[in-house]
């Protein structure tokens, strides 16, 4: 465990406190129960703490998202192999086997507790730009998708974790048309109803590429310039089916 800490504990920032810190201390046996309560959570978290916003580092964005992630893979009662792997490849693609490995074993200590979800998000909400928010619930559906079928209890629970964290129903819906069949997807993808003028489809269109831009997560590292730059081609790629579709 030592080594998971001087690897993440390094690159944390406003993450080393709040409820994510109290799960974090758990974790490297500053308490043994399986569950967070009041106290524990008034203590690790320090309102007065101050805390630039928006200054997210690579070992808050992971942190958060190994958090959140074992929370979708439990919604549906089931922990499927397949969306453990995808969980493991992800942190192979971004620090190698070693570290990747290291990482897991937190995730496996992460998954077999009790998350407060709202607690968590109200922390990453606080502290984590918009643009990254995004990508967090855009790795929740790619980590849902992983056994080839999404199960409405973990759309579900991205809902509520995407309304946590101030993400509107319009950019989940975007998001989610990533993922899920559907025969307007397109559409969906650009925040729009098919009734909409074709003016209004352009303006759709320029508001997401600023949007989505993969520059605006270019602080969190290459795998999340990859992720955005997905999301990118999907924009550029719903904006030529309805451009080939009304002739524009």
């Amino acid at each position: 465990m030592a080594d998971i800490i001087k690897w993440l504990g390094a690159g944390l920032g406003w993450a080393f406190g709040g409820p994510i810190g109290a799960i974090f201390g758990l974790l490297i046996g500053s308490a043994v129960d399986t569950t967070l309560d009041e106290k524990q959570k008034k203590i690790a978290y320090n309102p007065k703490r101050k805390v630039k916003k928006n200054t997210t580092k690579p070992g808050d964005f992971e942190l958060s998202f190994l958090i959140l992630a074992a929370v979708v893979i439990k919604a549906d009662g089931k922990i499927q192999k397949s969306e453990l792997d995808y969980v493991r490849k992800y942190f192979i693609k971004m620090y190698g086997s070693k570290r990747a490995e290291q990482a897991f074993k937190m995730f496996n200590s992460i998954i077999k507790k009790k998350v407060p979800t709202t607690s968590v998000c109200a922390q990453i909400r606080e502290h984590m730009s918009h643009s990254a928010r995004l990508q967090l619930v855009q790795f929740l559906f790619g980590i849902a998708k992983a056994d080839d079928e999404i199960h409405d209890l973990e759309i579900n629970e991205i809902r509520k974790i995407a309304g946590y964290l101030y993400i509107s129903q319009a950019d989940f819906i975007s998001i989610k048309a990533m993922f899920v069949d559907d025969t307007f997807n397109a559409y969906k993808i650009l925040e729009v109803s098919k009734s909409v003028t074709d003016n209004e489809i352009k303006i759709a269109y320029r508001k997401l590429v600023k949007k989505h831009h993969p520059d605006k997560v270019s602080h969190l590292g290459e795998m999340y310039v990859k992720a955005a730059e997905e999301k990118f081609r999907k924009i550029q790629k719903a904006y030529e089916i309805i451009q080939k579709e009304r002739g524009l």
